[in-house]
């Protein structure tokens, strides 16, 4: 896969379709690799039209690592934050959405649309509202606006995303268990869970690369960045919201939240869907990220 030098680090990148054709800008959430959005899921876009690039975001898979900056704290972060003071971290979800837009000037690439999944979709609220004149459409799949008040997890689903694997170079099956285990959590109730496929999944992604300590700073990313609903009135791209009724990472009251501040966006409740993508589920999303596209078209 190419790789290219973009907002001062190096961004591994997959490009599908043809070149010429209206570019769909994929971005991976919380601490995961391109890789999710499976080829697939990419060539069934491809055949409905779109040029597709997907791409590692900073500290994760095969683009720039961070590992020269200390853990962070977490605590120390979020009392910034309260404070209205900046937070020391060597990275926010604003550093991420300017990746994206540099990516897409290193592929002369003017304008495109925009999906985002989880932490992803943060970061591409932020292309949109901060680069507004790059987004052509915007969609947000399971994913928030920050704000502090909507609910939260679970302790018991935050537990199962924060406890520590065992190194996959010391107990590959144990770390294969460990990451097939809190799929599981998170899976909606309305789709089957396939246990071997979500095995094939993970290791593919740790043979590919292994960066838990990116996975942290991500998170850090996201406290420090805090609430965007400020931001989201300078979107003006149209823009849909997708959520999984069964979502028990990130609830679904936090996709309404997203549409409620963003002017015209339509939002999307998926009974059954939690916070996975589901193979069952891509010809639908690829259909409604099309249906949101072709709005896209009636506003130019």
């Amino acid at each position: 896969m190419p790789k290219t030098k973009a907002n001062g680090i190096e961004i591994e990148y997959d490009c599908f379709g043809n070149n010429d054709a209206e570019a769909v800008l994929l971005i991976s959430g919380l601490g995961t690799q391109m890789i999710r959005w499976s080829e697939t899921f990419c060539q069934i876009l491809v055949e409905q039209g779109y040029r597709v690039i997907r791409f590692d975001n900073r500290d994760a898979g095969l683009s720039t690592h961070f590992d020269s900056a200390s853990m962070p704290d977490l605590a120390a972060i979020a009392d910034a934050v309260s404070r209205g003071e900046t937070p020391n971290v060597p990275y926010t979800l604003f550093d991420m959405a300017n990746d994206a837009v540099r990516l897409l000037d290193s592929l002369m690439i003017k304008r495109a649309h925009v999906v985002g999944r989880s932490m992803g979709g943060m970061i591409a609220q932020l292309v949109a509202s901060e680069h507004a004149d790059r987004v052509l459409s915007l969609v947000c799949i399971m994913s928030s606006t920050g704000n502090r008040d909507l609910p939260q997890a679970s302790p018991a689903v935050m537990a199962a995303m924060t406890s520590p694997a065992p190194h996959p170079l010391k107990d590959e099956q144990g770390y294969l268990a460990h990451c097939v285990a809190f799929s599981q959590v998170i899976a909606g109730r309305g789709y089957p869970f396939d246990e071997s496929a979500q095995r094939d999944q993970a290791l593919a992604e740790v043979k590919r690369a292994y960066n838990p300590s990116g996975f942290w700073r991500h998170i850090a990313a996201i406290a420090a960045t805090g609430d965007l609903r400020s931001r989201l009135a300078n979107i003006s791209a149209p823009t849909l919201v997708l959520h999984g009724s069964d979502d028990p990472l990130v609830p679904p009251e936090a996709g309404k939240d997203a549409a409620a501040n963003i002017k015209g966006a339509e939002l999307l409740i998926v009974e059954g869907m939690g916070h996975d993508f589901p193979p069952s589920l891509f010809g639908f999303v690829a259909g409604v990220i099309a249906d949101n596209t072709h709005r896209a078209r009636q506003t130019l």
